[in-house]
């Protein structure tokens, strides 16, 4: 005779193993992630935000947090995901600024490594040059100069009360502009139908930047040798 126990725990490994493999239901509130994904967001969010870790995918991920929040299920809500973004955002500028004033001159003396370049920072001096305060504000939309506005505000000198003010004025606008535009697409019916598709363009669209540079460093490093 056949176990039903053990008929009944296939049955179950079977109906889950379809779930387990779609993203939209690990990234989903009922998913195995779910309570992890906002506290997740904002840690990446505030890392590249100011942590001198620029290769993270804040731009995507911000509209693919705005994307989840309106569809069934979400991980969270959308007026919960949207200050939280917004926090994450404006606190790791904050601690941009602080290390540039605090340890400026040292970073300036630092090798290049992995994730830190002084050629980002010759670039984000370069829009500061151009723009002035407004940087803070332009640079969110900028990948790798947004980690490193911040730093050069705080090696510059920049008043703390002009800084603090388009920090938050840049804040609002990227953790809360590009969130909320993910949002409103992901109302779309056919964003509905196509959301997997559409995430695991957006993961890729990521992930390629950090491909092109390390394509690049390894064909450098191979012409070098080569000389």
């Amino acid at each position: 005779m056949i176990d039903t126990a053990d008929t009944l725990n296939t049955v179950s490994t079977l109906a889950l193993g379809p779930d387990w493999m779609d993203p939209m239901y690990l990234l989903s509130g009922s998913g195995p992630f779910g309570s992890l994904i906002l506290p997740g967001v904002a840690l990446i969010v505030f890392i590249e935000s100011g942590l001198l870790f620029p290769l993270l995918p804040g731009d995507s991920l911000l509209f693919t947090a705005g994307m989840l929040s309106v569809q069934p299920d979400p991980f969270a809500p959308l007026w919960l995901v949207i200050p939280v973004c917004i926090a994450a955002a404006i606190l790791g500028d904050q601690v941009g600024y602080f290390i540039g004033s605090r340890f400026g001159h040292a970073l300036h003396k630092r090798p290049d490594g992995r994730f830190f370049k002084q050629e980002y920072l010759t670039k984000s001096h370069e829009f500061f040059e151009k723009h002035g305060p407004f940087t803070i504000i332009i640079c969110r939309f900028v990948p790798i100069v947004r980690t490193y506005a911040p730093l050069v505000a705080g090696m510059s000198g920049m008043r703390y009360r002009v800084f603090i003010t388009y920090n938050v004025i840049g804040g609002l606008l990227w953790g809360g502009g590009v969130t909320l535009l993910g949002a409103w697409l992901g109302q779309y019916t056919f964003i509905r139908e196509n959301i997997e598709a559409i995430f695991l363009l957006i993961v890729l669209l990521s992930v390629l930047p950090g491909i092109i540079g390390a394509v690049r460093q390894f064909l450098a490093a191979r012409a070098s040798q080569r000389r």
